[in-house]
Parts: structure tokens; C-alpha cells; sequence
């Protein structure tokens, strides 16, 4: 069971869209958040905490203009990094927003923050929500039995945070639908797709069919997803269907079963639960 936790966010300048400090209760980490365009501005470039060993992640658009594309990186200290990766040196000029974790207690070392790399790196190609711009797995460095689990604590408490910081990169689907959350179903020809609504979006359940041809009109951004899920194995051919390898969380009911379908899709009328009842009928039986 998660435990609730409070964050503080303090806007530097004033622009909510600008430099934010974020910081947890209870927590010795903090993050810093920006927009690549205030890179070069005073109040960014002076923060002691750039200074400072510690993670980043870099986020930017995919190529196609659909969804983010994610680089992580650590750094001994952080600022050089990100100004190779600013300036273009780095070859990482894809990201337009920047989030950087360090501790203000005793402070990561280069261990620290390989480890906590590795492992982000790890969990982001587990969770195949957000093509990655590393080209490879790191090692994880060996660590003391107290640094060890010192930094799963730190991890953990980072992708506590991520979520709320617009970031779903390293999300698992939940194990299991609540119980509120009825198990649904999707229908095309000769394929069958199960789901439910979760606080990740609407999840495909690993086994589901999903068409091997989308029809001419489908939008593109939905093709664009399902070529995704394509590479990065998601969804891979079984005989005359696509199959689901895992668990996956769509955005909406509505994406999830135009990916399904190949085609342009009203979610809230495809998935049907046991009785036959659309999504959209559940709901209003639920309100009222």
C-alpha cells in the first residue's frame, strides 16, 4: 500500500511555466524543473544545486510529434552535462524540458547516481511507455549493503514524484483492476482485446488481439502509436492478429481501442463488460 506524501513547489520567478524547486515531506531530495528556453537565464545557471552530483532526465518529442522521447543521464556534477546537452555537443537536441534530482542532505556521489541511472534506465525499458534516446544499458555499480538501500529509498521516492511532475515513463499498470473497475472487452473481426480503467489510463491486458491492418482512415497519430508498440514489442504478430505481450496503459478508453481496432474509435461504446453493457452505460448506471 502507497503512502501519502505532500510536495512543495516554490516558481522561482514567478512563471509557473519557468525554474520550479519541488521537494517531498519527509525527504532529503530535491527536483529542479525548467524548460530548455530558460536554460541560459541567471536565476537557473547560479542554482548551487546544479552544482551538485546528481540525475537528470531530459524529455523533448518523438520525431512523429506523437508522445515524448526520454534521455537519462547523471552527472559528477550535473550543470557540464546539461550545458553539452544544450548546447549541442551532447548530440541530444531533441529535449525541450529538463528534470534534475540531487540530495541536500549528505549528498549523492557517483555511485549514488549511476545506481539510481541504471535503474531508471531499467525500469523505463520494462514499462515501454516512452521510447528511450540511451542507446544502452548501463552496469549497476556495486554499493554497501547501507548505500544500497539508501538509494532504492531515493528511487523510490523519485517515481513517487514523476507522476505528479507529468512524467509516466517508468509506470507499471497495476497488478490487478480495482474492485470498482470492472473487467471490459473489445470485438473486431476474429480478435478479442480485454481491459479495465485504472488511475494510469485504461489498460490492455497482456494476451489481447489487436488488428495486423489499420484501415486507411485511421488517424495518425494512432498509427504512429501502433508502430510504436510495434518496436518496442508491445504488440507482436500472432498469426492472422497483433498479440499484447503485457499489461499496457493507453492515455483514454478511446486510444486504447483505436489501437485495438486499427481504426477511429469511440472507447466509451467498444469496451463492454459482462453483460454486454458499453463503458459509457456502466458509467451512467455508476453516477446515478
Amino acid at each position: 500500500m502507497q503512502s501519502p506524501f505532500s510536495l512543495r513547489i516554490f516558481v522561482v520567478d514567478g512563471d509557473p511555466d519557468g525554474l520550479r524547486i519541488v521537494e517531498r515531506s519527509n525527504w532529503v531530495g530535491r527536483a529542479l524543473v525548467f524548460p530548455r528556453a530558460v536554460w541560459a537565464q541567471p536565476s537557473v545557471v547560479i542554482r548551487s544545486e546544479l552544482q551538485q552530483t546528481g540525475v537528470y532526465l531530459l524529455l523533448g518529442p518523438r520525431e512523429d510529434g506523437e508522445g515524448d522521447r526520454l534521455y537519462i543521464g547523471e552527472g559528477d556534477p550535473i550543470k557540464p552535462r546539461l550545458a553539452s546537452h544544450h548546447s549541442g555537443t551532447a548530440q541530444k537536441d531533441f529535449w525541450t524540458r529538463a528534470i534534475c534530482f540531487v540530495s541536500m542532505g549528505q549528498g549523492l556521489n557517483k555511485a549514488h547516481v549511476q545506481f539510481l541511472e541504471t535503474n531508471l534506465i531499467r525500469l523505463a525499458k520494462q514499462a515501454k511507455r516512452v521510447p528511450l534516446d540511451n542507446a544502452n544499458q548501463p552496469t549497476e555499480p556495486t554499493l554497501s549493503e547501507a548505500d544500497r538501500a539508501d538509494m532504492q529509498v531515493f528511487l523510490q521516492h523519485m517515481l513517487g514524484m514523476l507522476p505528479v511532475l507529468g512524467v509516466h515513463a517508468f509506470e507499471q499498470p497495476p497488478q490487478a483492476p480495482a474492485a470498482s473497475a470492472p473487467e471490459l472487452t473489445c470485438k473486431g473481426k476474429g480478435l478479442l482485446a480485454h481491459g479495465y480503467e485504472s488511475t494510469q489510463g485504461f489498460v490492455v491486458k497482456a494476451g489481447s488481439q489487436a488488428a495486423v491492418q489499420a484501415v486507411p482512415s485511421v488517424p495518425p497519430g494512432t498509427l504512429a502509436m501502433r508502430q510504436q508498440l510495434q518496436v518496442l514489442g508491445v504488440m507482436v504478430e500472432q498469426g492472422n492478429t497483433y498479440a499484447f505481450t503485457q499489461d499496457y496503459a493507453f492515455s483514454s478508453p478511446s486510444t486504447a481501442a483505436s489501437v485495438v481496432l486499427g481504426r477511429s474509435a469511440n472507447g466509451r461504446l467498444e469496451w463492454k463488460g459482462a453483460q454486454g453493457r458499453s463503458l459509457k452505460s456502466l458509467q451512467e448506471i455508476e453516477s446515478a
